[in-house]
């Protein structure tokens, strides 16, 4: 929690107010590189352009994902040989999506991973999605190898 307080010249103040906005006070308390790879984060949550996204989900297509009917979002099933190698996986990618404040919507069954990826600040498929989506893709091998 923060103040906003306005002072005279002598140092008096003239009032004090505290909003309410959870997150912000340590937002502001960010040091310049943590300022930087927020930056960062939010420039890679920005939409693709037509021809990236042509180009991207072509090649998330190749290894398995589809586009998702009446959403701008990715999906993919993938079959693992127990419950156990599954949510090893989904442990795996739960580091990733921590690190990458970038959460998948899934659904688990046993074996069975159902992975939904859309980025809800830009309302669609983002170019965290794409990152997102190989990242899985490259666990997924590891795992079921």
């Amino acid at each position: 929690m923060f103040r906003l307080m306005f002072t005279l010249g002598s140092g008096r103040i003239l009032s004090s107010y505290r909003p309410h906005m959870p997150g912000l006070s340590s937002l502001l308390l960010l040091s310049p590189t943590s300022r930087n790879h927020l930056s960062k984060m939010s420039s890679d949550s920005h939409w693709l352009s037509p021809a990236e996204r042509e180009e991207k989900v072509m090649e998330l297509r190749s290894t398995g994902w589809m586009e998702v009917e009446d959403r701008d979002a990715i999906f993919k099933e993938l079959h693992f040989k127990s419950f156990n190698q599954a949510f090893g996986f989904m442990s795996r990618v739960a580091l990733q999506a921590e690190k990458m404040n970038h959460h998948p919507e899934w659904f688990n069954v046993y074996n069975k991973v159902q992975i939904t990826l859309t980025t809800h600040d830009c309302g669609g498929l983002s170019k965290r999605d794409v990152k997102m989506a190989k990242f899985i893709d490259n666990i997924s091998l590891s795992v079921i190898e």
